[in-house]
């Protein structure tokens, strides 16, 4: 390992530290294949500045990395690592149909928590992981600023929530009628509506796809990716 350390030019040493400091990302992983890593902690930070002292996921930050992950032909497949306690809903709604539209093999992993519009996220991924420690709060759209009590304030996040509802179901084997139920479920949570999922429950309801960590995905990745490698072998284009 320390060998493979010093062939490597200082300067890119330098570059990929400081994209893991900056944006906590780490760019073409040096294993089998190049695989792109992508963590979403914390709060998904939108349009307005999260409070200072908060861990943040900056949509602005995001975006281009997920566009050269679909147009770098070195970088091979997406792994996506998710600890986040929601934020905000349309970036992060954002950038889950941008992974979702990713041609290359995806695989997402929650690890601690993917809470309220990390739900999204957590499936955008072709296949989606989570450890049976890791938590999914499934419960409806939230505002935490002043509104308007008027109808139309209301039918707003009730066609937030079909968007995120919708979304979910297509990406993953929970139906939208069983998501619903889980969101609007009383009882469970203090002083408020929804459902706390645990990695084995979340799999159940067919929200995730399989128990699983970090080789669990990886091993997922490199058979996509070595899938797509021996069929572009057996059958080449002809011109």
């Amino acid at each position: 390992m320390a060998q493979e350390e010093k062939n490597i030019p200082v300067e890119q040493q330098r570059l990929e530290k400081e994209q893991i400091e900056d944006m906590g990302s780490v760019y073409r992983t040096r294993g089998a294949h190049a695989i792109h890593c992508l963590t979403v902690i914390g709060q998904v930070e939108g349009h307005v500045e999260a409070p200072q002292g908060q861990k943040t996921t900056k949509y602005e930050h995001v975006i281009p990395q997920l566009v050269a992950v679909q147009e770098d032909p070195a970088i091979e497949g997406l792994l996506v690592l998710l600890n986040t306690v929601g934020g905000d809903v349309e970036a992060g709604l954002a950038l889950a149909e941008l992974i979702a539209s990713i041609s290359k093999p995806s695989a997402a992993v929650v690890l601690g928590g993917g809470h309220s519009i990390g739900i999204p996220l957590a499936v955008s991924a072709q296949r989606s992981f989570i450890v049976p420690t890791a938590t999914m709060t499934v419960h409806p759209v939230r505002h935490s600023g002043m509104i308007l009590g008027v109808p139309q304030t209301m039918r707003w996040f009730e066609q937030m929530q079909e968007r995120i509802t919708g979304f979910v179901a297509a990406h993953s084997g929970i139906s939208e009628k069983r998501y619903t139920e889980l969101m609007m479920r009383t009882g469970e949570l203090v002083m408020d509506v929804g459902t706390v999922l645990d990695g084995r429950k979340a799999v159940r309801e067919k929200l995730i796809d399989e128990l699983g960590g970090l080789s669990d995905a990886l091993a997922w990745l490199y058979r996509e990716i070595e899938g797509e490698i021996n069929c572009h072998l057996t059958f080449p284009v002809v011109q």
